[in-house]
């Protein structure tokens, strides 16, 4: 591995039209999993002007049951979709929260998969199993205090920040649509200067020219610079802001929005591979979700305890099988104890329930409406806050340390 190079990573924020879209789809998972703690959720959605769409496979007790819809499920549905965009900010003419045209093509869960994914409730020893194949990666590296890629982690509090100026009136003049990039200088393997910044955010009609625009300018230089560690930032930083000029139409109504296709901001900025799978709006027996968290709260750890300063782990799943089909660690050469000792006192550890896809939502306590929050901003590198983001704990830290021992 290079030890001095240029690395960037982007984030976009949570008026960006495919974020509008997978908090939509994640909205609806907490909807479900509210009245049901074991529902099937895969909700997809499309954003464009002045509409927004759902599709889907769905099971839900008392919501969805036969082929029918429980009184009042579908103005619910709706009410988690319209309140989601007014969230969100959107009040403007070609997407607003209130006006906006709303379709529902949610159905019920294909028969044959739930076959292969339900635990037998006949008797028989079967456990639950995967509810699709495929492989999924955790990361986590010393970089900042979340054990992030620092490129990733300052893209993500950057729009944070705007977001959270904009909703407090401290700046008026954003709108909801935003993106950020964070161009590092590594030496030896950190980070040790800025080297460029881009900011592209959605504005107030006139905030492109003249003395606005130095207005907004100066805006997001001093709250990046409220971000960024002392030291990073200097005269030789390139910066970015509005590159293309005026930047009034935005979100859905600027570009369509389609669930699943940031995932590489959701996870680690391209610090790490990814197994390709998307997250929002998938119930947690979905391994492309559940998984994929166990694999971060498995490398934060590892960190965590000092046993590396950076980590990749990987795991396999075949839908219908509850087992999973390999585990792959890999500390980089950062190390202070063997790759394969480390997977062995993770296999050893009881709690995990042997990385099952029940086992790994029990560990977890994945069954519950939390989803919403972790689809913008990032699914990663958050603070672990009562029921949310348990992935992001470190508990497990002296429990893999005397599992080494």
């Amino acid at each position: 591995m290079r030890s001095s190079y240029l690395f960037t990573s982007e984030s976009v924020s949570e008026g960006h039209p495919d974020k509008v879209s997978d908090q939509i789809s994640d909205a609806v998972v907490d909807l479900f999993i509210s009245k049901d703690p074991e529902a099937r959720v895969a909700c997809e959605t499309l954003t464009t002007t002045q509409r927004v769409v759902l599709a889907g496979e769905i099971r839900c007790k008392g919501v969805y049951e036969n082929g029918e819809w429980a009184d009042g499920a579908l103005e619910e549905i709706e009410a988690a979709v319209r309140g989601t965009v007014k969230d969100i900010g959107y009040e403007q003419d070609g997407f607003h929260w209130e006006t906006l045209a709303f379709e529902n093509h949610l159905h019920g869960q294909s028969s044959e998969i739930a076959m292969g994914v339900d635990a037998g409730d006949d008797g028989s020893n079967k456990d639950e199993g995967a509810g699709d194949q495929g492989i999924m990666f955790g990361f986590a590296c010393d970089e900042t205090p979340d054990l992030m890629p620092a490129t990733l982690d300052y893209s993500h509090k950057i729009l944070a920040r705007l977001a959270e100026d904009r909703k407090s009136g401290k700046a008026p003049f954003l709108e909801p649509d935003s993106k950020s990039q964070v161009t590092l200088r590594y030496e030896d393997g950190k980070p040790v200067a800025c080297a460029a910044v881009v900011v592209s955010t959605q504005h107030a009609s006139g905030y492109d020219d003249g003395e606005k625009e130095a207005e907004l300018h100066a805006y997001v230089k001093t709250a990046v610079a409220d971000i960024l560690p002392d030291g990073l930032l200097s005269d030789e930083t390139i910066w970015h802001i509005n590159p293309t000029g005026a930047f009034e139409i935005g979100g859905p109504d600027g570009d369509a929005g389609l669930t699943g296709r940031k995932i590489i901001v959701d996870t680690y900025g391209g610090a790490s591979p990814h197994g390709g799978g998307a997250f929002s709006g998938k119930d947690p027996t979905k391994v492309d979700r559940s998984a994929a968290y166990i694999t971060r709260y498995l490398a934060k750890n590892v960190v965590a305890a000092g046993l590396a300063s950076r980590c990749t782990i990987q795991i396999a799943y075949a839908i219908g099988v509850s087992e999973p089909l390999s585990l792959y660690v890999d500390t980089h050469g950062t190390g202070t104890a063997d790759d394969a000792k480390i997977e062995e006192a993770i296999k050893s550890i009881d709690r995990l329930g042997g990385l099952t896809p029940r086992g790994i939502r029990t560990c977890l306590g994945l069954n519950k409406p939390i989803y919403r929050k972790s689809a913008a901003y990032g699914h990663f590198g958050r603070t672990a806050d009562g029921d949310f983001f348990p992935w992001e704990k470190t508990d497990l830290a002296d429990e893999l340390k005397a599992a080494l021992a």
